[in-house]
């Protein structure tokens, strides 16, 4: 085991990666910003390091000054969280080159996987079911409208490098087409420095379940089942749950079965994360693979009992994956929600300012994963998340009454945050009979005038 991990992210990922580390025995040395100096959780590291200014590209997006802090504090291990250098294969090959071991999978599977029309070509030859589209990259708006016509109208216009819904756009005739091929490719340029693009076909009113995978460098992988991420504006997801409501024993063991060969056949360990969308009638098509550690891992650890981040790390020090797939069970239901300083009446804009009031819920079955507090200021500088509210309880009704109960308990304030929105998700009947797709949020919650602006970043 590692003595000394340095945790190259921040916020509250920061936060569950140095507790895992105190549990495990093993010193944690944090990094921050100068936006991030005053965080309370770096008080519970055994080190901080300063890395840079208030801009994530010189800090938490810089690979010298977080290699530069990890030399200095003589650290055995780097964890990247999620986001920032976490999928970035240049990073992770940086890492070890400098004999530091990278907490995840290898770079030459997260090259495998990180673009999505390599991951597809994998994908088919793991025989995973993929919606139908162009055999690779579109090179231009001609070939793009020989694939729409091969296919069928609608159509999703999507970025090989892409992620957050940007590069992304829907397509329901050759005008629409020509128009929205030209604006995807200006945003994938402009967001990833990459112009590809490719073609699928648009499965209307989906749900996006995604399969939880853990592995080791010997061929040793398992999934730890789904979770169901069907809630989500503009891209981003709001709501969690395990188990997947409507997904039937037996395509809930076909889709796990399948993210299970898909991770053999690209060399995959460390944990990481298989995306699916579901169609009505419970086909379900490949979409990606996140090579990281997901925001909603709690939602699998409630269920299943198995600690992913632990497990991140003692597979990075080099312990086989001692789980079988036997071994592991969903119990109970989880819900997550993610709370963030946005305004949901105003085009979930940012609310950014000092938090005076934070009183936390509590009670039976109730986890809340955060680094926010009263007197934490919300600066404009990173991601608006400040907590993960989640509940585990034996069904998903009882889980449900729970977490509405939860949220009212929750007080934020002045600033605004998605809370009364979670609210009102739950006493949804639609999201209680679980009768959700990707675009529910949009049609039962985003309907005043101000919503219909453009997909944001």
């Amino acid at each position: 085991m590692f003595s000394r991990i340095l945790v190259a992210n921040r916020g509250e990922i920061a936060l569950r990666v140095i507790r895992a580390c105190r549990d495990l025995g093993v010193e944690a040395v944090a990094v921050y910003s100068r936006a991030d100096r005053d965080a309370a959780y770096l008080n519970l590291a055994h080190d901080a390091i300063c890395i840079g200014a208030e801009p994530a590209s010189a800090s938490y997006l810089n690979p010298a000054a977080i290699l530069s802090a990890a030399e200095i504090s003589d650290v055995q291990a780097i964890h990247p969280g999620y986001g920032f250098l976490s999928e970035n294969p240049v990073f992770a090959q940086m890492c070890r080159d400098c004999k530091i071991e990278f907490i995840g999978p290898p770079a030459s599977a997260m090259r495998a996987l990180g673009n999505k029309v390599e991951a597809k070509k994998l994908a088919k030859a793991a025989k995973v079911p993929m919606v139908p589209g162009s055999n690779g990259f579109v090179a231009d708006e001609g070939e793009a409208l020989t694939v729409a016509e091969r296919i069928g109208y609608p159509v999703m216009i999507k970025a090989a490098a892409g992620g957050g819904g940007r590069g992304m756009r829907p397509a329901h005739n050759d005008a629409a087409l020509r128009t929205n091929f030209r604006n995807a490719r200006a945003e994938a340029e402009a967001a990833f420095k990459d112009g590809s693009l490719y073609i699928e076909k648009l499965i209307e009113r989906p749900r996006h379940v995604e399969v939880q995978l853990l592995g080791d460098p010997k061929g040793n992988t398992i999934h730890l089942f789904e979770r169901d991420c069907s809630l989500q504006r503009r891209h981003q997801k709001l709501v969690e749950e395990s188990p997947s409501p409507h997904i039937s024993v037996k395509t809930r063991e076909k889709l796990c079965a399948a993210a299970v060969r898909l991770a053999k056949a690209a060399g995959y360990y460390s944990a990481g994360t298989c995306e699916f969308l579901v169609d009505g009638d419970e086909n379900f098509y490949f979409m990606e693979v996140n090579a990281r550690i997901q925001v909603e891992h709690p939602v699998t650890e409630l269920v299943t009992g198995v600690d992913l981040i632990q497990w991140q790390i003692r597979i990075a020090a080099g312990e086989p994956l001692k789980l079988k797939q036997g071994d592991v069970t969903q119990t109970g239901h989880a819900i997550e929600c993610r709370i963030n300083a946005e305004d949901p009446d105003r085009e979930f804009r940012p609310n950014p300012g000092r938090i005076e009031t934070y009183i936390a819920p509590g009670g039976p079955g109730v986890r809340l994963d955060s680094h926010a507090y009263a007197g934490y200021v919300v600066g404009p500088n990173y991601d608006s998340m400040i907590a993960k509210l989640l509940v585990h309880r034996a069904t998903r009704d009882d889980a449900i009454r729970a977490m509405r109960r939860a949220l009212e308990e929750f007080k934020i304030a002045p600033i605004k945050t998605t809370i009364p929105l979670h609210a009102k998700i739950m006493d949804s009947m639609d999201f209680r009979r679980g009768q959700v797709d990707t675009h529910f949020i949009e049609r039962a919650f985003m309907l005043a005038p101000h919503a219909t602006a453009a997909p944001a970043a």
